[in-house]
């Protein structure tokens, strides 16, 4: 006997995806219209077509944005997948007090918002109060992240492992948590080294959540705004300025919406790819587990 469908559940998913249109797609389009047309004011509008898409994908400052953003980001992972491995394999594994306060510890950068990070960076990189800029003063060291890009970018640099190497030792130690022991003993009977049980259980066991931990820091790097623009505003000159700070630049500070709006296409369009790559390699990955 054929099952007749129930589609009385369509009234629940509904009022989701009316929000969803509403909060989402409609400003979206919003945002296309804007990409294709220019205005001189009062509201009035007239068609340009592919004219700010070109013009963004031949301007070189948002060559040179691009460029510095796709630094920072690879930089980041360099150091937050490996550092967040590192700490998670040397994190206690038995559930007991000192892994649940190990845990909490680890966590708690990620508990504080975006500009109050920021801001206690700022506050952390200064000369004459901070610690991190007071102590590297008394060291002889030139450091002053408002006047030196190097001193900048190595703050923010700072600033984001701190604040994210959190996120992936939590996932690596999620994964490596849900590793069975059997493995263990088998690798002990063995007499496996330690960099063995590493490569052949542990790296192959956390792959899964490991690229889920690659795509969320590409993503959160590659769209990072509020931390930079509170610790330097994109300076010292434009040595900071990622994609995001130059588009609200564009955005905000001229007003060139046609051209912002294309570039915000351009940058959401680039990240959606990105993901995209990562999601397949994810589900091809569990495929071959399987």
């Amino acid at each position: 006997m054929k099952k007749t469908l129930n589609q009385k559940a369509w009234f629940m998913v509904l009022p989701v995806l009316l929000l969803v249109a509403f909060s989402a797609i409609i400003p979206l389009m919003t945002v296309v219209n804007y990409s294709v047309q220019d205005t001189f004011g009062n509201n009035e509008f007239f068609w340009v077509g592919l004219e700010w898409f070109e013009e963004i994908l031949h301007s070189e400052r948002m060559h040179d944005a691009l460029s510095r953003q796709a630094m920072f980001t690879a930089i980041i992972l360099l150091i937050e997948i490996p550092l967040g491995i590192f700490v998670a394999l040397h994190m206690p594994k038995n559930k007991g007090f000192w892994s649940s306060l190990c845990l909490v510890l680890v966590a708690l950068p990620l508990l504080i918002p975006w500009n109050v990070v920021g801001t206690i960076w700022q506050v952390f990189g200064r000369v004459d109060i901070g610690l991190l800029g007071h102590s590297l003063a008394s060291l002889g060291i030139d450091y002053n992240y408002t006047q030196n890009s190097t001193a900048a970018w190595f703050t923010i640099i700072i600033m984001d492992v701190w604040h994210w190497t959190s996120l992936v030792v939590l996932l690596c130690y999620a994964g490596l948590q849900s590793i069975p022991d059997a493995y263990y003993q088998a690798a002990k009977i063995d007499q496996a080294s330690r960099w063995n049980v590493f490569r052949h259980i542990q790296l192959p066991k956390i792959k899964g959540v490991l690229l889920i931990a690659i795509l969320l820091r590409f993503m959160d790097s590659f769209m990072i705004y509020t931390e930079p623009f509170v610790l330097t505003g994109g300076g010292p000159g434009n040595a900071t300025t990622f994609l995001s700070i130059d588009l609200v630049k564009m955005a905000i500070g001229q007003f060139d919406l046609g051209p912002a709006a294309a570039f915000s296409l351009m940058y959401f369009l680039g990240i959606l790819l990105v993901s995209y790559v990562f999601y397949t390699l994810m589900v091809n990955s569990e495929g071959q587990g399987s």
